[in-house]
């Protein structure tokens, strides 16, 4: 459940930076507010500190939103979730910026109360790679080889357990695709798994990365099903947290497969997100047993509703791995040499 607040702001309100023309100016700027499990006898929410903000004004192409906590984002659609984390009941004043196209613009605020529950969420893991060289053995194995087929998808690399492929370095895991010839293959790069080592049901889990770029990099923060070696794949579900193609640049995609919703079937949805190759961003999955959605920079990308009936409520492992060209990525830039998924962190909540 949640509590609904809503500001409004009209023409006689609006901040404009175009010497007071109000030709093109957005107006009528409303921000509706949604606190996750709030109710009237309990309207600071459920503890998780979750808010879903809707922002819509007329010619309004952009809004830019302040959190009140020293986070902000922007955001062409206006639908925007975002999780406080600070503990305890804590007020925030939440300042919205809506611009047309010109880049004229108006702005509302909105004051909110959000309770963090310390005892709602808990760090369970953390990886932050915080010592230089391999990434240590008691998080990660390496899947090594061409796979069958290119790993199922016609992929071009091979991944290796080398450090030239998967190397720390001032607290940053560097997984890097190369061009070169290695066993047969034209190119190298590799695959990081934590089968066997960390596996878990149900979680928050957030990863700051900044992404490769070329053509036919394809990169990806996933997981798999526990049982995959018993029952298969898509049989044992996948969760795909962020995946990204240097053909379709800032398009990030989470998707899910499973039975029925596989490969070019998968449950999917795609986004916009500008800058990630060049910028670190968080890449975040809320994944319970009513529900999956990913995010990124806390914009929701994909929604899903988990179920009984779909096998995503069994323990899951995670993997990091940048392939090249095959059935997603698609082709491969001659000129392209090398380039690297950088991982700042990989934090897990339950």
């Amino acid at each position: 459940m949640f509590y609904l607040l809503v500001a409004c702001s009209s023409s006689n309100n609006e901040n404009i930076d175009n010497g007071g023309d109000t030709n093109g100016v957005p107006k009528d700027l409303i921000i509706t507010t949604l606190i996750s499990g709030a109710t009237i006898e309990s309207p600071e929410g459920d503890g998780s500190g979750l808010v879903n903000f809707t922002l819509s004004a007329t010619d309004a192409v952009s809004y830019k939103i302040t959190f009140g906590d020293n986070t902000e984002v922007t955001s062409a659609t206006g639908v925007i979730s975002h999780t406080y984390n600070e503990k305890g009941s804590n007020n925030y004043l939440v300042t919205v910026l809506a611009y047309a196209e010109n880049g004229s613009f108006i702005s509302e605020f909105i004051k909110i109360n959000v309770l963090v529950d310390e005892n709602v969420l808990t760090l369970v893991w953390l990886e932050d790679f915080d010592v230089d060289g391999k990434p240590n053995t008691d998080n990660w194995d390496y899947e090594i080889g061409r796979g069958n087929g290119g790993w199922g998808n016609n992929e071009a690399q091979y991944y290796t357990a080398r450090s030239s492929n998967a190397l720390i370095s001032n607290g940053i895991l560097k997984i890097t695709a190369k061009k070169e010839n290695y066993y047969g293959a034209d190119y190298t790069s590799a695959r990081k798994v934590t089968r066997g080592k960390f596996e878990f049901k149900y979680g928050v889990i957030e990863v700051r990365a900044k992404l490769p770029s070329g053509g036919g990099t394809w990169p990806a923060i996933w997981m798999l099903g526990a049982n995959f070696e018993a029952v298969g794949w898509p049989s044992c579900g996948e969760i795909d947290m962020m995946e990204h193609v240097g053909n379709d640049q800032n398009r990030i995609h989470g998707t899910l497969h499973y039975p029925d919703n596989y490969a070019g079937n998968a449950n999917t949805n795609s986004t916009i997100i500008p800058d990630v190759s060049t910028e670190f961003k968080i890449y975040k999955t809320i994944w319970n047993e009513s529900e999956i959605k990913f995010y990124t920079d806390d914009l929701l990308i994909h929604s899903f509703s988990n179920s009984s009936s779909v096998p995503f409520n069994h323990p899951f492992y995670m993997i990091l791995n940048v392939a090249m060209g095959g059935s997603f990525g698609g082709q491969i830039d001659p000129g392209f040499t090398e380039s690297s998924m950088e991982i700042d962190y990989i934090k897990v909540y339950q």
